[in-house]
């Protein structure tokens, strides 16, 4: 999704796309983000990052001289978000007083999420496993965004309370990348967290959100999924335009 969005919306934008793989940058390990972002910043106009680190986007950032767009951080997934929100309004028109529901790991989508969600006006409502909630700061950022827009922040652990009456319901993976070794631990405890008809019962004109891939079983049923709600593949089309828009106006 990431790559095939890009690269698509670059050639459809006149522009021309270079793949560098991870071993063939070897961030940190082959040279530094620094020495990086400083290099390419002689050769190309953007700069599109998709890593682990956070640290290491904001590292290159800080020393290129093109713009650099995160396209997927352990910390945050802004393009996503971007595509989500282009969705959302797509189908439900005005966000202000709109309420969007996330339902499992507070990982990196959640965190986009609260802060898009919460400039738009929307009423952000996270239901997490006790461990597993959003990033405090982030969580911050997004409430003071909220007083701002007259939107609302709540962050709990009952997925039934933050779905109920929801306009849409948001869910990922319970695994997010990183993390890995903890599947196992994370199934046993995420078990409560799925996305399913029984869930969706307390939000009856709910969209279902996912920004894929799914781990159909788990946090989300095939019958969601792939049922009359869902609006996953809307959002995966969305990508391509969000991303065509931003690159357009930062290199445009």
């Amino acid at each position: 999704r990431t790559r095939v969005t890009f690269d698509a919306g670059v050639t459809a934008l006149g522009g021309h796309a270079i793949y560098l793989s991870p071993d063939e940058v070897g961030i940190g390990r082959r040279e530094t983000a620094t020495d990086i972002g400083r290099n390419l910043s002689r050769w190309v106009d953007a700069v599109v990052l998709r890593t682990f680190g956070h640290a290491t986007l904001l590292e290159l950032a800080e020393a290129s001289s093109v713009p650099v767009v995160n396209a997927l951080t352990d910390l945050e997934h802004p393009c996503q978000a971007l595509a989500d929100v282009l969705t959302l309004r797509q189908r439900l028109g005005d966000l202000r007083g709109r309420t969007l529901a996330f339902v499992g790991d507070g990982n990196n989508v959640c965190h986009s999420l609260l802060l898009t969600g919460a400039l738009a006006g929307m009423e952000v409502r996270v239901a997490a496993p006790p461990g597993y909630e959003p990033d405090p700061a982030i969580a911050g950022r997004a409430r003071v965004l909220a007083g701002q827009t007259g939107g609302s922040v709540d962050i709990g652990t009952d997925p039934v309370a933050a779905v109920t009456d929801a306009d849409a319901v948001y869910t990922d993976a319970w695994t997010s990348m990183g993390a890995e070794a903890e599947a196992d631990l994370r199934r046993l405890r995420f078990g409560g967290y799925r996305v399913d008809d029984a869930l969706l019962a307390h939000a009856p004109n709910a969209l279902v959100m996912h920004c894929l891939p799914a781990h159909r079983g788990e946090e989300i049923t095939d019958e969601v999924l792939d049922g009359p709600r869902s609006v996953v593949l809307q959002q995966a089309e969305n990508r391509l335009y969000v991303q065509q828009a931003l690159l357009a106006d930062l290199v445009g």
